[in-house]
């Protein structure tokens, strides 16, 4: 048996948890984490094992062994939310947005009849400190700003 599954939920934690399933307060997920912490606890008597506790909330004893660790090491609020997940930071940021709407409400460059979306990212990235800007990034954007 893991150490993170020796849950002990002090009253408090326990209402909270119970008026979070009962009133179906939060995502899915948030209530599963909740079922899954009061299924753990062990101050009602029942000291259920981490694959008894996955089975009784329908979901994998890994997840069950997570959340109850998070709980344990961080607390409540932790073990209840997600984690920000990891991912690139947009290139396209407020002031490149900017620019960009005011270069695509302007004249077209010499030679061209309207912009095209390769002609916005080429000239964005001349205007800015951007290395490189897809087309399609451009138009995702604009899109967004209608």
């Amino acid at each position: 048996m893991s150490q993170a599954l020796f849950v002990s939920l002090p009253a408090t934690d326990r209402e909270h948890l119970e008026s979070l399933i009962k009133k179906g307060i939060g995502s899915a997920r948030v209530q599963n984490r909740a079922r899954i912490l009061l299924l753990a606890d062990r101050t009602q008597g029942q000291a259920r094992t981490q694959h008894q506790v996955a089975e009784a909330a329908l979901c994998c004893a890994l997840t069950v062994g997570k959340v109850c660790r998070r709980y344990v090491q961080e607390g409540i609020e932790a073990a209840l939310s997600e984690k920000p997940r990891p991912g690139k930071a947009p290139k396209i940021t407020g002031d490149v947005e900017a620019r960009l709407v005011s270069l695509a409400c302007s004249a077209p460059p010499d030679g061209a009849a309207r912009w095209t979306l390769q002609l916005l990212a080429d000239n964005l990235v001349e205007l800015t400190d951007l290395d490189s800007i897809s087309p399609v990034a451009v138009h995702k954007r604009l899109k967004k700003t209608h």
